[in-house]
């Protein structure tokens, strides 16, 4: 394993205090209580969370697993996917695909996750990446994939995050409207794609119709009523 070169990091970003451990675990809950601009990073996760009590897979060493504190903004989800996915992009050339509200998608496969959490007046952001994974559980080995898979090659971390932390701030400070319509251009899941949906009450299918004023994804189903999806497990349909 080759750890993070927290040193760099923290030269980099001089005003920020990065609490770094080699093992933890959630740094979601390692952030909670810290201040607005504070990043937790770790090696490895122990008990590194997701969406709907869905534990991260977080091997030792592989890839990014960090948490940010930081101010309440709107769509806030959509925009820290839109700075995963820029970030992405800067470190790496790959382009990711968002799959509302939270995944990035390579190859039809997961990459990165999002979740964020309100803590008072802040939000603590956790930000999942898979980097130099070769190998997954087999409950996901379907599901998942990596940057180093996907490149064909072994990716320095810190490139991520030296691209990640500078593109959070700068999107989350945009206005929701550009961050809803870059959100839409960048995403094959916002309009126009067949997907199922689960909800409390049950799976719906039908085609994504765009997002609405707040982000929430419209899905038209088959007898042309639509459904606002708040929050649900979207994947793509079936063929």
């Amino acid at each position: 394993m080759i750890p993070l070169d927290i040193d760099r990091l923290r030269r980099a970003f001089p005003g920020r205090t990065i609490d770094y451990h080699e093992v933890i675990d959630s740094t979601m809950r390692a952030a909670a209580g810290r201040r607005v601009g504070d990043v937790v990073l770790a090696e490895e996760q122990t008990a590194g969370q997701g969406r709907h009590g869905h534990t991260w897979h977080s091997a030792a060493g592989d890839g990014i697993y960090c948490s940010l504190v930081l101010r309440q903004a709107p769509v806030l989800t959509l925009a820290l996917g839109l700075a995963t996915h820029t970030a992405i992009f800067e470190a790496t050339g790959l382009v990711c695909d968002l799959r509302w509200p939270n995944d990035l998608m390579l190859a039809g496969k997961k990459v990165a996750g999002i979740l964020v959490q309100a803590a008072g007046a802040s939000a603590i952001a956790g930000i999942g990446i898979n980097v130099n994974h070769t190998w997954f559980p087999d409950e996901v080995a379907s599901l998942a994939t990596s940057l180093r898979l996907q490149a064909g090659r072994p990716l320095p971390r810190e490139e991520v995050l030296l691209a990640l932390l500078p593109a959070v701030e700068n999107i989350v400070a945009q206005d929701r409207q550009a961050i809803l319509q870059a959100f839409t251009q960048l995403s094959s899941y916002a309009s126009g794609r067949r997907v199922q949906v689960d909800l409390p009450e049950g799976m719906i299918e039908g085609t994504t119709a765009g997002l609405d004023p707040a982000g929430f994804l419209k899905v038209r189903k088959d007898d042309g009523t639509d459904t606002l999806i708040v929050a649900g497990g979207v994947r793509a349909a079936r063929s």
